[in-house]
């Protein structure tokens, strides 16, 4: 009986380990599984139909453009819980929003032509640039050294510009005669500028000096339908693009390879940002739904 006992521990306990190396390849698998799938963040209708703009601070927080009503920033913390963060002045209404290295939220206010600044701790909001010759500034990126990019699309006229905007405020045009400019972003090593036309569903490259001169413009790719709004690069340069209309996001290689494209549950994607841990989760703004969804990458 006691041979029979000493034997018995052994092979429980070998048991258990082989149950729980089970376990453990079965969550890796949930894990993997869960990858790229599409959930709401926000409940459909808690933002406008300009839901825009979406952007994560160091906190974790989310932000996102009209939420619950126009002219409006909204604030969803980690916890899930969303308020209006603040409410723009003087009849302003944001598409864009980015954080630079120190943490500083800058807003595109496409109706006045500025771009704004928001103190998080105080809620102030000022003018950080601003120029008469703006069609209606749309999405924004920051480069490593803080310069921020501007698109700058007319609409009316089907043509955009591209905009400087350096850490002093000033506002330089670096192109102009494009068409409708929408999405912008640089690469992780700020080396490359990328920039789309919606309406006319190109995606242009250029090199970026670190003085923030943009040069040897290419076509990186163009798409045959739908349209094209934000989008942004992940760590590994990789470029994720909203698929306006189509209600997907297209995950492109930085030599222009489609990857993968991810389906949503709405139609009509804005903008796109990485935030989470490890910047892991993407958060999308949805247009026809008035919602965020999100999805995990590697």
């Amino acid at each position: 009986m006691k041979l029979f006992t000493k034997l018995c521990v052994p092979i429980s306990q070998l048991f258990c380990a082989i149950c729980l190396l089970a376990c453990v390849g079965a969550n890796k698998q949930n894990t993997s599984n869960e990858l790229y799938k599409s959930a709401f963040f926000s409940q459909p209708k808690s933002f406008t139909s300009g839901a825009e703009g979406p952007a994560t601070d160091k906190d974790g927080n989310f932000y996102a453009v009209n939420f619950q009503k126009q002219g409006t920033i909204g604030k969803i913390s980690a916890d899930g819980k969303g308020e209006i963060f603040v409410e723009l002045p003087n009849g302003s209404v944001g598409n864009g929003i980015r954080f630079n290295s120190k943490g500083e939220m800058f807003v595109a206010d496409y109706v006045n032509h500025n771009i704004l600044k928001i103190n998080l701790q105080t809620k102030e909001v000022s003018v950080f640039a601003h120029a008469d010759q703006m069609n209606q500034p749309n999405d924004l990126t920051i480069a490593k050294n803080d310069l921020i990019f501007a698109s700058d699309p007319s609409w009316k006229n089907g043509t955009g510009q591209v905009w400087r905007i350096d850490t002093n405020g000033k506002a330089t045009l670096l192109e102009s005669n494009m068409g409708t400019t929408n999405g912008i972003t640089v690469s992780p090593d700020s080396k490359k500028l990328y920039v789309n036309e919606s309406v006319q569903r190109n995606i242009w490259v250029y090199d970026l000096s670190p003085q923030g001169e943009i040069s040897n413009k290419k076509l990186f790719i163009d798409f045959p339908d739908f349209g094209l709004d934000g989008m942004k690069c992940d760590k590994a340069g990789n470029l994720y693009i909203t698929r306006f209309d189509k209600g997907t996001i297209v995950k492109v290689s930085t030599d222009g390879k489609i990857l993968k494209e991810i389906t949503l549950s709405g139609k009509r994607p804005t903008n796109i940002t990485f935030g989470g841990k490890n910047n892991k989760t993407c958060y999308v703004t949805l247009m026809d739904l008035g919602a965020v969804e999100k999805f995990e990458i590697e």
